[in-house]
């Protein structure tokens, strides 16, 4: 029988709703919180999803204090700390656990080439420092690095290291990860890769981290019961519809292009308006219209709807 951890679940990984000129929107926030609440989820605030490496600090405390006051009782919160600077991690993990976060997120700095020692020594100086549970992020588009699974292994034994969120898009990678962890109770593994998800549910993985997230939390929270259900068949179908969206909005873009997509559709939806910190910029008024287009013509396939947010 699967172990059911402490840290489990669906975990969306939550736009940054800005207003036209850059400041948080308040309001947006409260939506999309409700809408990843009321289906299951819990949200991960400021990771790459939330274009956190664009965000000024002002806006990133803005958006720790705001989120705290809206969550629902007894609910996680997860919260990105990463930065090139180790001291301005440490002390955004500070200011997350002053204003009641539960647990952080970082992944490693991406201008230097580390070596593994280096790596190493890094999230055990981040796990030492700071006063809530670390998740350990291996993103390697963005940092340009993979980080070692045996090194990771080593550091999921570290008393303050409770997981791992890994998007690497890596079959042998995500098979040997649920090897090591699926069987620990004190160490979760959250997979970031879309595609895989029912996939990693039924092989071990604790919990999804889905940008799909955002706009459709029933599809992966209904995915997680199937897979604790071990209803494969409920479970692929999810996975069918999660794909079709992903591609949507993913297909042919770079990172930050897609997550302008995302936002573009969020914004039909009546979850948040489409603007980007810079220097990503929001989708035109044409790509906006087909993305609508695309979307409601598979949700008109598939007999599914968009829930619409006022």
């Amino acid at each position: 029988m699967k172990l059911k951890k402490k840290y489990n679940g669906l975990v969306v990984p939550s736009i940054t709703p800005l207003t036209d000129n850059y400041k948080l929107d308040h309001e947006a926030v409260e939506k999309i919180f409700d809408n990843i609440f009321n289906y299951g989820g819990v949200p991960f605030i400021l990771g790459t999803t939330g274009e956190s490496a664009s965000l000024p600090n002002e806006l990133k405390l803005d958006f720790v204090k705001l989120v705290t006051s809206v969550r629902q009782p007894g609910r996680l919160l997860y919260a990105g700390i990463s930065s090139n600077c180790l001291a301005d991690s440490i002390d955004l993990a500070k200011r997350c656990a002053d204003e009641g976060i539960d647990v952080a997120v970082a992944h490693l700095p991406a201008y230097f080439t580390l070596t593994e020692y280096e790596i190493k020594t890094y999230f055990e100086t981040l796990a030492n420092e700071i006063p809530i549970p670390l998740i350990v992020y291996n993103i390697p588009a963005t940092t340009n690095v993979s980080i070692n699974l045996n090194l990771l292994d080593e550091l999921s034994y570290h008393e303050n290291i409770v997981g791992t969120k890994d998007s690497e898009r890596n079959h042998d990678r995500l098979k040997d990860s649920l090897k090591l962890w699926a069987g620990r109770a004190d160490f979760s593994h959250f997979l970031g890769w879309g595609a895989q998800s029912a996939h990693a549910l039924f092989t071990g993985s604790d919990g999804l981290v889905p940008s799909t997230g955002n706009l459709f939390p029933d599809i992966y929270y209904k995915m997680i019961v199937a897979a604790d259900n071990n209803d494969e068949a409920a479970a692929l179908q999810l996975q069918r519809h999660s794909n079709l969206i992903g591609d949507i909005y993913q297909g042919k873009r770079l990172l930050g292009e897609s997550l302008a997509a995302l936002k573009s559709l969020m914004q039909s939806a009546g979850l948040c308006r489409p603007y980007m910190m810079p220097p990503l910029l929001k989708v035109s008024d044409t790509e906006a219209a087909d993305l609508q287009k695309k979307l409601q013509r598979m949700l008109n396939v598939e007999n599914l709807s968009l829930p619409i947010y006022q």
